[in-house]
């Protein structure tokens, strides 16, 4: 069985920081590219950051030189390193797994940026 567990949200003022950690399990990971999506409210799921299997990375403009995506292939894990964080980040962050025709997501992780 599949399972991407997130961890790491929460609420931060601006300008503050978060590291978000998506554990997977069920997969063989360092075949698979990584990725983080975010959903805010009354908007669709976007693309934040991308890392393919060979460790190519991949920013959307909103969190270009502020969000850093990095995996750990012996821990089946990957990161968003978050800096510098707005009110307009906020959203719920899922990790999503790919490979070919596999596609997995996680259930999410809520960041609530606000002062």
């Amino acid at each position: 069985q599949v399972q991407l567990v997130e961890s790491g949200g929460g609420l931060v003022q601006p300008g503050g920081s978060l590291r978000l950690s998506c554990a997977a399990s069920g997969i063989i990971f360092s075949m698979y590219t990584m990725a983080w999506y975010r959903q805010g409210p009354g908007l669709q799921r976007q693309l934040v950051a991308t890392i393919s299997s060979g460790g190519f990375i991949n920013y959307a403009d909103s969190g270009k030189g502020r969000f850093t995506i990095s995996r750990d292939n012996a821990k089946n894990t990957v990161f968003l390193q978050m800096n510098s964080l707005k009110p307009e980040d906020t959203a719920v962050y899922y990790c999503n797994a790919f490979y070919f025709s596999k596609n997995y997501w996680g259930q999410g992780t809520q960041v609530t940026v606000s002062s």
